[in-house]
């Protein structure tokens, strides 16, 4: 098979996909010292208030369905020379490589190397996300299903496991919070968080990424429903945006209709 540019871009974007969602499901069923990535937070990070419930990770079943369904789209010989798809360039198989040296790094416990990854990864999103001028313009219901949602969901979700990522080894390395309590920089981290996804959703209008932040506000407090202040504070932030999200959807509803 003859390879052109376009051609090598389609294929290392299919292959690095599909090899870091192996290297994910080799992780859970053959895991590095028979510790798994949520064995390893549960047990090394327990008292790291940023992480949510176990139950939100399963997200990830949602985020690989959406990237295979981007990497199959994008490497379709239809696309081939389609100008939009060709902005990724490599930055989709540089976060899924990425991927894969953060699940060795921190199955291998050395966690200050995972979060150097992790920042890879986050930082590839962001130009894929930028290039890609998510949200910006409109777009066809396939690219919108195939490429815009499913690189705001996984962008979303980086951006909160770097949050969590970097909590994590800084509880790890035993940073005193320059005395500042857990739970004040826990809820700083969310309000960050909560900020950052009503930015997007308004200037965006990217609805997408606000929905994950949500689902992993509402993990955290559930996860820490004994801590009043805290679980008060992720719900409340949840609900915020769901509202902000709630408004948004209603001023689309109506200028659509009113073209009609």
């Amino acid at each position: 098979m003859k390879f052109d540019r376009d051609s090598l871009r389609q294929w290392s974007n299919l292959v690095a996909i599909i090899t870091a969602f192996g290297a994910n499901i080799l992780a859970n069923i053959n895991p590095i010292n028979n510790l798994s990535i949520g064995d390893i937070s549960n047990t090394f990070f327990r008292e790291v208030l940023i992480i949510p419930a176990n139950y939100a990770f399963a997200i990830w079943g949602l985020i690989y369905l959406g990237l295979i369904s981007l990497a199959i789209y994008q490497a379709l010989p239809a696309q081939k020379n389609n100008s939009r798809l060709r902005k990724m360039g490599y930055f989709l198989a540089i976060a899924s490589l990425a991927q894969i040296i953060w699940i060795y790094l921190f199955q291998s416990q050395l966690f200050v190397l995972s979060l150097v990854a992790m920042i890879v990864i986050l930082l590839s999103l962001i130009a894929l996300y930028l290039r890609l001028e998510i949200a910006i313009h409109p777009v066809s219901r396939r690219e919108k299903w195939l490429v815009n949602f499913p690189v705001s969901i996984y962008l979303a979700w980086i951006s909160v496991a770097t949050i969590v990522n970097a909590a994590s080894v800084l509880d790890n390395i035993g940073w005193n919070g320059w005395g500042i309590s857990p739970l004040l920089w826990t809820i700083a981290m969310m309000l960050v968080a909560t900020a950052l996804a009503a930015i997007i959703a308004v200037w965006r209008n990217d609805l997408a990424y606000a929905g994950v932040v949500i689902w992993a506000l509402v993990a955290i407090a559930v996860r820490h429903i004994d801590i009043f202040a805290l679980a008060g504070t992720a719900a409340g932030l949840a609900i915020i945006l769901i509202l902000l999200l709630g408004i948004r959807w209603s001023r689309f509803w109506q200028v659509s209709h009113s073209n009609v």
